[in-house]
């Protein structure tokens, strides 16, 4: 009888811990639908090369769906999310197989038993810029250019430090290559990257990005050097404020000091009236002369000013409905409408997207 006792002690401890162990993991997801119509009407329905998030035109479609599993214990975290979507496949079309289909993938070590400092390695969102991928966390429905142009994932690994009060954090970054999982063919030259944020109060983010690597095989690879910055700024409880400026370059030709360069400010404003309802807009300029990101093969290339206005209506806190309209406008003819080239590109997108 106590041999019994003891055993259903010991199975009970372990059930317990078990059970203790498992309330750390936990489950969640994403699925956001969407409709995009573009006024120049593509024939592939595709909108223009340099979007690569809202991408299809005429159509009802997956734009981003996942399912994530995390866990924390507060000594050890890790997450893994699978993901399928446009998003997906134009995002990811230059990685392998089942790669394309991987959202999140990283683990996670703390470093100190009294600092908040960590070691984290795999693919995790990226360290640039203030929109990411899921678009129910971004003030407007569809991406800026620069968004849509610099990493939306990237994969390596970082040292983060944040203070207590959490007003200051840090991370340092040594990773693989601009927005990709795999290395590029024949570069053998890894990349790297920091960032540094501050908020000083719970209304006001202030952010610092960069990275650093380069592009093309060795032998004739080129440096990437490229700056973000941001504030967010909650002016009132109904209006807030986000500004953000962008600056890279890069060489010309390997071994020369002759550099092409990329600016891009972008300026939203959202004012919500409730809970329930919200409108934001957007004024954003992308200049890509020598098309290092963005090539256009035109006499001025790719300068480009986008505005967009969007409302939300959200029944409930987990979920959104949106619609939005753009117009980008080029000094350039760089868009087609009816076989013929155009300097202007307007589209409505609206979208239901729920996290659960």
């Amino acid at each position: 009888m106590k041999k019994l006792l003891a055993l259903s002690a010991v199975l009970g401890t372990a059930l317990c811990s078990y059970g203790q162990e498992e309330s750390k993991i936990k489950v969640s997801g994403y699925v956001e639908t969407s409709y995009g119509y573009d006024f120049n009407k593509p024939s592939d329905h595709n909108r223009p090369g340099f979007i690569y998030s809202h991408n299809r035109s005429n159509e009802v479609n997956l734009n981003l769906g996942f399912i994530k599993a995390n866990y924390d214990n507060g000594s050890v975290r890790a997450n893994m999310a699978i993901m399928a979507g446009s998003y997906a496949n134009a995002n990811l079309a230059a990685e392998p197989g089942v790669l394309k289909n991987i959202y999140e993938a990283n683990a996670g070590i703390k470093l100190s038993k009294t600092q908040n400092l960590w070691i984290d390695a795999g693919v995790f969102s990226s360290h640039i810029g203030f929109e990411s991928a899921i678009s129910k966390d971004c003030w407007v429905l569809t991406r800026n250019i620069s968004s849509e142009n610099t990493p939306y994932f990237e994969t390596g690994a970082k040292i983060s430090y944040g203070t207590a009060d959490g007003k200051f954090s840090a991370a340092v970054l040594y990773l693989n290559g601009w927005q990709r999982i795999t290395r590029q063919h024949e570069n053998t030259q890894p990349a790297g990257g920091l960032q540094l944020t501050w908020k000083p109060t719970d209304k006001i983010t202030v952010n610092y990005s960069n990275y650093l690597g380069t592009e093309g095989a060795d032998s004739i690879r080129v440096r990437r050097f490229y700056h973000n910055v941001y504030g967010i700024f909650q002016v009132t409880d109904h209006f807030g404020l986000t500004l953000g400026l962008d600056y890279g370059t890069q060489q010309k030709e390997k071994g020369k000091s002759a550099k092409n360069e990329v600016l891009s400010p972008v300026a939203i404003a959202q004012y919500r009236f409730n809970p329930n309802w919200a409108v934001a807009g957007r004024v954003e300029y992308y200049e890509d002369k020598n098309g290092v990101l963005i090539a256009t093969g035109t006499t001025n290339g790719f300068k480009t000013t986008g505005y967009s206005l969007n409302i939300d209506y959200a029944p409930v806190t987990n979920a959104v409905v949106r619609l939005e309209g753009k117009l980008y406008d080029s000094k350039d003819k760089i868009f087609m409408r009816q076989a013929a080239a155009v300097n202007y590109n307007a589209a409505v997108t609206a979208s239901i997207a729920v996290a659960f």
